[in-house]
């Protein structure tokens, strides 16, 4: 799987603006429903990624670990950004097949 077709498919969809970043916000999107698959970085801090898998688990929302914080926020156009959560079923189902 190339890099770049997930990392574009993540900058349509946060252009889409079906894409939201950041801890709480995203805890917030999977507490609400709303999220439909999150990503999170291979280098978040160890409670970061268990209290984001933790909630994965208990919403039964997708989730998908990429390289890299740096990665993760260049593919949205924004600094660093550790997780990020797709708002959108289109975006999540088509992320997925991309990063399985």
């Amino acid at each position: 799987m190339s890099v770049n077709q997930w990392m574009s498919l993540l900058g349509l969809a946060n252009r889409a603006r079906k894409v939201i970043s950041g801890e709480e916000l995203t805890i917030k999107e999977i507490r609400n429903g709303k999220a439909k698959l999150i990503l999170l970085s291979a280098d978040a801090s160890i409670n970061t990624a268990k209290k984001v898998t933790d909630k994965c688990k208990s919403y039964h929302v997708p989730y998908k670990l990429v390289e890299n914080r740096e990665i993760l926020g260049h593919a949205i156009g924004k600094e660093a950004r550790v997780v990020v959560a797709v708002l959108d079923d289109g975006f999540a189902k088509k992320l997925k097949s991309l990063l399985d």
